[in-house]
């Protein structure tokens, strides 16, 4: 019996999430155990934790992430390095939860991404659509000896998908419901959302990536202490300012905020070169009234993606909210302030914590590819066909290679 024959005829698996922040400031990891596959699925969350890069490895990823900063050879030692890290987180959380990494049967990778590009352009004739996320697979399973999956963007995107989000297929397992709509949206580095009408089925889902979150607060925040801190905690920092009303209404004129579903997007558009170029337009900007505007920018596109896109459509009773910037309580304030009409639940109220939401979504994604079960939903991406996304490498049995 193959690897994938024998994971598939157990009655239950043990799986890992591996998941790095868009932020680049840690690899977020969780481990379930899963039960069936698709509507069938059962889970429960065994174990969960965040890890932080050092300043050295976040800057690598910052620098090989913006355009010209990073060559091939550079990238390349990053994929493997980051590899070496995830191999470690999963180890990490299996020891955690008092298992030994032996006994986990799949570990699901959503790397780092460096580029996400999914409109076509022609090169020699082709027309090329593409995403790259470091952080080797081969390298998680050669360290661990567990069957690995990952490029679950890439072949979303062969599929003719955004390549993202990927994460409502998760949603939909999660939070559908007979009688009740439910909007499903993860408040991150970057921003994305997923409408799930009451008894939706997959052909009823609409999903796409808000844009905006953490992730130029989170470079200001670096920036202006040198490395020594990553995020406005709780928006203590942004609390202090004012939001600069001008700044702020040529912020939401973003093109993409006007681009309708399916959509995607990255550092290519809310990146180092962005804040830069917001840092360049208002140099007597204090600190503190950047924060606030950025922080308050990241809640009205939430606001302003449900209602042009999705709250005209369909009438949704309640939105779950889940991802680190949940645990900001300012900008949490602004969210509610800005779309008033819409109740938030923190997803921790389902069982599911929210700074674990990404590593829980990939670990079920690694659980359905090995298993075969189709887990990308074109209404969302776009995608020619709900294809099986994510190329699987084997693991094997017996002791793990020793790290070199």
């Amino acid at each position: 019996m193959g690897i994938l024959e024998r994971i598939a005829s157990m009655p239950e698996r043990l799986v890992i999430g591996v998941a790095s922040s868009g932020s680049a400031s840690a690899v977020r990891v969780a481990l379930l155990r899963l039960k069936g596959t698709g509507l069938s699925l059962s889970w429960t969350l065994l174990a969960h934790d965040s890890l932080e890069y050092s300043f050295k490895v976040r800057d690598l990823i910052l620098r090989c992430s913006e355009p010209g900063g990073g060559d091939a050879t550079l990238i390349c030692r990053l994929n493997v390095l980051l590899g070496e890290l995830f191999a470690r987180a999963a180890t990490h959380i299996a020891g955690r939860a008092g298992l030994g990494i032996g006994q986990i049967h799949l570990i699901g990778v959503r790397g780092q991404t460096l580029q996400n590009l999914p409109a076509p352009v022609t090169l020699t004739g082709v027309a090329v659509r593409s995403t790259l996320q470091v952080g080797e697979p081969a390298v998680v399973a050669e360290r661990t000896g567990v069957t690995t999956v990952g490029g679950f963007g890439a072949r979303d995107l062969a599929a003719g998908g955004q390549g993202s989000p990927l994460v409502s297929y998760v949603d939909y397992l999660m939070f559908r419901h007979r009688a009740r709509g439910r909007l499903v949206i993860s408040l991150e580095s970057l921003t994305s959302l997923t409408a799930i009408p009451a008894s939706a089925g997959p052909d009823d889902i609409i999903g796409f990536d808000i844009g905006p979150g953490s992730m130029m607060v989170d470079d200001l925040i670096a920036e202006l202490t040198g490395g020594s801190e990553t995020r406005d905690t709780d928006g203590r920092y942004a609390r202090r300012g004012t939001v600069l009303r001008g700044l702020l209404a040529r912020l939401l004129e973003h093109p993409f905020l006007q681009q309708p579903p399916p959509r995607s997007c990255g550092r290519e558009e809310f990146g180092r070169h962005f804040l830069k170029e917001i840092l360049r337009e208002n140099p007597g900007a204090s600190r503190e009234d950047l924060l606030a505007t950025l922080t308050r920018f990241t809640a009205e596109a939430v606001a302003g993606a449900c209602r042009r896109y999705v709250m005209p459509h369909n009438v949704y009773e309640e939105a779950v909210v889940s991802g680190t910037l949940v645990l900001n309580r300012y900008l949490m304030e602004q969210v509610r302030e800005a779309i008033p009409e819409l109740t938030l639940t923190e997803s921790g109220e389902y069982g599911l914590p929210v700074s674990s939401k990404e590593a829980v979504c990939y670990a079920i994604l690694a659980n359905e590819s090995a298993l075969g079960t189709p887990n990308g939903f074109p209404t969302v991406t776009g995608a020619g066909r709900p294809a099986v996304l994510g190329s699987i490498t084997p693991g094997f049995s017996g002791p793990a290679a020793p790290r070199q």
